[in-house]
């Protein structure tokens, strides 16, 4: 590959860093919106679902588009797309048509184009980056992530404070528009292989074939399990944070900032030790030990009434979830056979968007009927049981361990 991939891999990161932080200044906007003005846990949950299912069914999909088309398109298509449909938002907004189900329908168009996008990032990496190079890039990835998250809110909060919602929109369109010129005038990468067949199979015979891809490999079947059931006990934690701080400790736009931006600058800071830190000798081992700190943390949230110290463990939480993302992200792309990894990330896509919403139908409405506080509590010891599976699960554990090969 040579020096090329670093400059191949320096604009495509800029790229997708500058449309994330358009597309969370959306986010943040669209979630602190409906929180303030409604405080309804019901509602959020149907935010959330909207934000979320279209994924499920959108993500199957994107995984055999990205092992059949050209991946760098599919990702200028998708945040083009996206960026269209932010535009008609704002649009419909300025003209007075300030609906929430307006809201709810633009994050489920936005939702269609990230599960086109995130299989196709993820199947890219690897295509431009050197193996032994995956995990340093994945934790940059991370902490560049990292630093817009923690970037954005502040600028909503201002922006929100100072002009009207509309003017985030178009921020997002901006910003897509730049990092679509990015990808289509200045990274010039090599497509992938396809095989010829492709286009003679069918989407659902290669949907199939990705389907048995998993169901055969007990690593990628175990490790998709364990996501699943962690996906479904950190939704309280994920979600439902802002509700919590917006009861217990005030409705101010700068209680739920600080929150954010505390989550953030932990994921900065657990970005970057991954960035000099591999991890344990095992890869599982790493995710096994952030867990654990992660499901304490939880339940510290669930515990702690002074705002200080709940802000120090929502950093904890954020420091150890590049800690457990980044090995699990590195394991799949290494192992995974280059033919199947769009669509083995294609489902793990569907399970991420659809389990997470699941557990909000329950979580959500559970949240208008009991204290918040409680969820985090159980939802946390159900996380350490979970850790304790998985370190002596004999599946994972082989499978984290460096291989010269992949393991197809």
């Amino acid at each position: 590959m040579g020096n090329k991939w670093k400059k191949d891999i320096v604009l495509f990161l800029a790229s997708q860093t500058i449309s994330y932080f358009g597309s969370l200044l959306v986010s943040y906007a669209i979630t602190w919106y409906i929180t303030l003005q409604t405080k309804s846990g019901t509602l959020m949950t149907i935010s959330i679902l909207c934000s979320f299912l279209p994924t499920f069914f959108i993500s199957p999909f994107g995984g055999v588009w990205a092992d059949r088309y050209s991946r760098k398109m599919l990702i200028v298509i998708s945040d083009s797309s996206i960026a269209i449909s932010t535009l008609i938002l704002a649009l419909l907004f300025l003209a007075g048509y300030d609906h929430l189900w307006l809201l709810f329908f633009a994050s489920a168009i936005r939702a269609l184009g990230a599960g086109v996008q995130m299989p196709a990032i993820n199947a890219l990496i690897p295509q431009i980056v050197p193996e032994d190079k995956l995990t340093k890039v994945n934790a940059s990835n991370s902490t560049l992530q990292s630093v817009v998250t923690l970037i954005s809110p502040i600028m909503s909060a201002a922006l929100l404070s100072k002009a009207s919602i509309e003017a985030i929109f178009f921020i997002d369109v901006v910003t897509a528009a730049i990092a679509v010129l990015i990808l289509l005038i200045f990274l010039k990468i090599k497509e992938q292989v396809i095989d010829s067949t492709k286009n003679k199979s069918g989407y659902f015979n290669e949907l199939i074939e990705g389907f048995c891809y998993v169901r055969e490999h007990d690593f990628v079947k175990t490790l998709f399990l364990f996501n699943a059931v962690f996906f479904i006990l950190i939704a309280p934690i994920a979600f439902l944070t802002p509700l919590q701080v917006a009861r217990s400790f005030g409705s101010d736009v700068w209680l739920l900032t600080a929150l954010e931006v505390v989550y953030s600058a932990g994921m900065i800071i657990g970005g970057i030790i991954m960035t000099r830190w591999n991890g344990f000798y095992n890869r599982v081992h790493t995710m096994v030990f952030s867990n654990i700190i992660f499901s304490i943390s939880n339940i510290a949230i669930g515990i702690v009434g002074n705002y200080i110290i709940y802000l120090f463990f929502i950093g904890l939480t954020g420091l150890v979830f590049p800690v457990f993302n980044i090995p699990f992200t590195v394991l799949l792309q290494e192992k995974v056979h280059p033919n199947f990894i769009g669509r083995v990330f294609g489902f793990f896509n569907m399970i991420a968007s659809s389990i997470m919403p699941l557990g909000m139908i329950i979580f959500g409405p559970l949240s208008d009927l009991i204290k918040i506080e409680w969820l985090l509590i159980i939802t946390g010891i159900l996380l350490l049981a979970q850790s304790i599976l998985m370190f002596f699960n004999r599946v994972l554990i082989e499978a984290g361990k460096p291989r010269a090969t992949s393991d197809s």
